[in-house]
């Protein structure tokens, strides 16, 4: 206790920074307005109540501080997460966020749709040839045989349509050397029209004739059941219907070519298409080689 009957602070450091005797207290204000007399027992139990409140120190002061950094660190404390905290503590934590992770990237996602960028079109000019159009190729035109046996290219070409017509029908060689024989007698190999029925006229001939109404390679009438106008007027009808007529002879490969001829023709001269065996046999020769 001091003097001034109050008692010491035991916080206080000894020395000038632990008293304050030039500062009077608000207690001590208050006690010396009141009476001048000596302090009573109320400023004395005060005093003992608080003394810190009496007379600030910078002890007190300190203690402040350190005090606030104290809650400031607790208050940082119990902001960190816990597994800053104690790193054990937290595996489980951090173990189930990396299965939640490896989850949400299994999970299937919306489809993301990306705006195409348009590609540039290149300006570059055309090839030269990229341009041109290919050209259809030609039709192969048809194999020209050069005549033989005397005959022109028009006899020659008649003959083979003869010859042609009768390998679609599958006949025999001797069946085409008969056809072309008879052809060379009817009408010596050309596509004949008939005077008679200007209708055959119509049609692609080479001559005209005058025998009845007789028309084409084989001289066949109409009238007699041979055909249409128009039938007979194309070779390869035509000989089709005289090598059906042949066919139809029981034994003609076993006839003579004259009489083979005769029996399907029946003309008034039935031995003149002997003559012409020979000739039909080098042309069919030639065409079939």
């Amino acid at each position: 206790m001091r003097d001034d009957d109050t008692i010491d602070d035991q916080y206080a450091h000894e020395g000038p920074t632990g008293r304050s005797d030039d500062t009077p207290s608000s207690v001590q204000v208050g006690v010396l307005r009141g009476t001048e007399a000596a302090p009573s027992l109320r400023t004395r139990l005060g005093a003992l109540v608080n003394p810190l409140t009496r007379r600030p120190s910078r002890v007190a002061l300190a203690s402040g501080v350190v005090c606030c950094l104290g809650v400031a660190a607790f208050a940082g404390v119990q902001a960190l997460p816990a597994d800053r905290l104690d790193p054990v503590a937290a595996q489980p934590a951090l173990t189930e966020r990396a299965q939640e992770g490896a989850a949400s990237r299994g999970q299937a996602r919306p489809p993301v749709t990306a705006t195409p960028t348009p590609a540039a079109t290149p300006t570059a000019s055309p090839s030269p040839t990229a341009t041109k159009k290919a050209k259809p190729k030609p039709k192969p035109k048809p194999k020209r045989i050069a005549p033989v046996a005397g005959l022109d290219q028009a006899q020659m070409d008649n003959a083979k349509a003869i010859v042609k017509a009768g390998r679609k029908m599958g006949v025999p060689r001797q069946a085409l050397i008969i056809a072309v024989a008879t052809a060379m007698q009817e009408s010596n190999l050309y596509n004949y029209a008939s005077g008679v029925l200007p209708e055959s006229q119509n049609y692609p001939h080479q001559a005209i004739g005058w025998d009845h109404d007789s028309v084409g390679l084989f001289q066949q009438r109409p009238s007699s059941g041979w055909g249409e106008v128009r039938d007979l007027m194309d070779p390869e009808y035509a000989t089709q219907a005289f090598l059906s007529a042949l066919l139809e002879i029981p034994g003609w490969q076993n006839l003579a070519l004259t009489d083979a001829a005769q029996a399907v023709q029946v003309s008034a001269f039935p031995w003149a298409y002997a003559q012409h065996e020979w000739r039909a046999t080098e042309v069919v020769e030639a065409i079939l080689a």
